[in-house]
C-alpha cells in the first residue's frame, strides 16, 4: 500500500494536470497544478512514509497509522458516496473503481492493525 500511496504522491508531483484529468478537471493554472501538487502528491508521499515506518513497527506505531490511514480512505470513500446522492455520477471509472479500492485498501489495513 505504501508503494501505491508512493506512486500516486509521485505522479501528482509530476504530472498534476495528467492525475486530474479523469476525472474531468483542468490543472490549467498554477494555483491548480499546487492544489493537486499538495493534495494529492505531497500527501500521497506523506502517507506512504507514515506506512513505510509502520512495516517494522516503529516504536509501536503500526496499529495507529494503519487505523488513521484506514479512517483517511474511508473518508474519502464516504465523499464519494455522497457524491453519488448529490450529482449521480453514472459512470464506474474514476469515481466508483476509485471508491472500491479505497474500500478495500481500508480494510486491509482495518484487518492489519487488529492482527
Amino acid at each position: 500500500m505504501a508503494t501505491f500511496f508512493a506512486g500516486m504522491g509521485l505522479f501528482g508531483l509530476i504530472a498534476p494536470a495528467a492525475l486530474v484529468r479523469p476525472f474531468g478537471i483542468r490543472a490549467s493554472t498554477p494555483e491548480s497544478r499546487s492544489e493537486v501538487r499538495a493534495v494529492y502528491g505531497g500527501f500521497g508521499i506523506a502517507i506512504a512514509v507514515l506506512l513505510a515506518v509502520a512495516v517494522p513497527d516503529v516504536a509501536g506505531m503500526r496499529r495507529g497509522i494503519a487505523v488513521a490511514v484506514a479512517a483517511a480512505l474511508l473518508g474519502m470513500a464516504f465523499g464519494r458516496v455522497v457524491s453519488r446522492a448529490v450529482d449521480r455520477p453514472t459512470r464506474f471509472y474514476p469515481i466508483w473503481f476509485y471508491c472500491c479500492v479505497e474500500i478495500v485498501a481500508a480494510g486491509m489495513l482495518l484487518g492489519a492493525a487488529a492482527g
